[in-house]
């Protein structure tokens, strides 16, 4: 299928690892220009030479703490032409509503939350100018599917998915579609990992890891490339009715509860 995405350029947040990377190689074989942002700039130096030796489009590369509301802003001002966004910066860490305190729960929300926030109210100003835009917030199964042992990021991507329904709801109005995914446990090299560690503690094998995601749906974890085909397809205008949805990409497991 012919997603038509090839010229537009796209912003990728949390571009250079893991689901966002995932979305730069999609969106580059779709024949994107490419710009991803995350606070390592050799990690972007890095993905930036794999995506332009692969791909061939052009990729830029912008090294920016998004935790800062106004590097947020600069950000967007410096790509103030993208066609599309996809927020995906930031990682919540484990704890309950105890073991967190004050200080780490506003500071991993100032990143998750208020960046997903920061970055698309400066871009919704700039696409509702031109009268057009898709906003792609990639956020986490936990705002579905809350877990007490993973308050702060239960908590902060529920809001992210309110945020999505609600902007969404009204910016069709100026022709800028918002929408967002939960991705389940994705195998990321950050996954891999932790689960490489505790395979390591479990089994005396850390290369059995992979014998601790059996019970997950399929047998496996999600890969990357699987959410970040779910993003260009709901980017491009194949899916152009479709805004302020949150869509589910769990195999099912939320249903079974």
């Amino acid at each position: 299928m012919d997603l038509k995405l090839a010229g537009k350029s796209v912003l990728i947040t949390g571009g250079s690892k893991g689901i966002g990377y995932a979305c730069a190689e999609t969106f580059a074989a779709e024949g994107c220009k490419i710009h991803i942002a995350s606070r390592s700039e050799a990690n972007l130096k890095d993905a930036q030479t794999k995506l332009r030796a692969r791909f061939n489009v052009p990729v830029e590369i912008h090294a920016v703490d998004l935790a800062d509301g106004d590097a947020a802003r600069a950000l967007i001002a410096a790509c103030a032409d993208v066609d599309i966004l996809v927020n995906n910066a930031g990682a919540i860490p484990r704890g309950d509503v105890e073991t967190i305190d004050e200080a780490r729960w506003r500071e991993v929300w100032n990143l998750k939350v208020f960046g997903y926030v920061n970055t698309t109210r400066a871009m919704l100003t700039e696409m509702k100018n031109r009268k057009r835009g898709v906003i792609v917030n990639i956020i986490g199964m936990a705002g579905d599917m809350p877990n007490y042992d993973y308050a702060a990021g239960s908590m902060g991507n529920a809001s992210l998915m309110m945020f999505t329904r609600t902007v969404g709801s009204k910016s069709v109005d100026h022709g800028v579609r918002v929408v967002a995914i939960n991705p389940p446990a994705t195998r990321t090299d950050r996954m891999v990992t932790l689960m490489r560690g505790q395979a390591e503690k479990q089994l005396g094998d850390a290369d059995r890891w992979p014998e601790l995601t059996k019970h997950l749906p399929f047998g496996r974890p999600c890969e990357p490339a699987e959410i970040a085909d779910l993003a260009a397809f709901l980017a491009s205008d194949r899916s152009g009715y479709t805004s302020g949805v949150v869509y589910n990409v769990d195999g099912g497991l939320a249903a079974r509860h």
